[in-house]
């Protein structure tokens, strides 16, 4: 389906919880700690779901479910504001 990579700054503790709690506002499911995990958001159009990876300074997201008419382009810009 998608992937995607994000450089970030600082401790992957906090950018896991920015993301559990931006997930979990929306209505989400997340699961995961500071090297994997998996999460699950409904929006509009369906349901967006994946998994990620933390290496280093970089997160990997590989979005497994998403609805036909939501473009990868725009989950990706989704994500970029959790990333910042």
């Amino acid at each position: 389906m998608c992937r995607f990579n994000f450089p970030f700054s600082g401790a992957s503790d906090s950018l896991v919880s920015r993301a559990k709690t931006a997930i979990e506002n929306a209505g989400g499911a997340f699961n995961g700690n500071e090297t994997h995990g998996t999460f699950q958001v409904k929006t509009p159009l369906g349901i967006v779901g994946g998994e990620y990876g933390i290496v280093e300074q970089e997160i990997s997201i590989y979005v497994s479910n998403k609805p036909f008419l939501l473009s990868c382009k725009r989950i990706e810009k989704e994500l970029s504001k959790v990333m910042r």
